[in-house]
């Protein structure tokens, strides 16, 4: 009985393998436009955005620059990096600057949040 449960652990493990690695992944996909997001108006009970309040719009020449570029920005606010389809904090900040990755790594985009 064991060796069937191993004979099925090892199948699963070698259909595992055969997927795309994350390289190839990113590089079937086209990488988005660099833009900047349009400040957010909401009202409402949930949250209120104040325009451009993180001063995204100063850090516009970053857009389809690298990552590695941020830390010579000299920005002082709160900073978040955001992979490409990676994982984002869900609390506001209005004084945090976002930059979003691109597949290869380069910005994107660039909004408060």
């Amino acid at each position: 009985m064991l060796t069937k449960y191993a004979l099925l652990a090892l199948a699963a493990l070698s259909l595992t393998a055969c997927g795309p690695s994350p390289e190839e992944e990113a590089a079937a996909e086209p990488a988005p436009t660099p833009h900047m997001t349009q400040p957010v108006f909401q009202t409402g009970v949930l949250e209120n955005r104040s325009p451009d309040t993180c001063h995204a719009a100063q850090y516009a020449s970053a857009l389809g620059q690298p990552a590695a570029i941020i830390p010579t920005l000299g920005i002082t606010d709160p900073v978040n990096v955001i992979e490409w389809r990676g994982i984002e904090p869900q609390e506001y900040n209005s004084h945090r600057v976002v930059f979003r990755l691109d597949p290869k790594g380069n910005i994107f985009n660039i909004d408060c949040g």
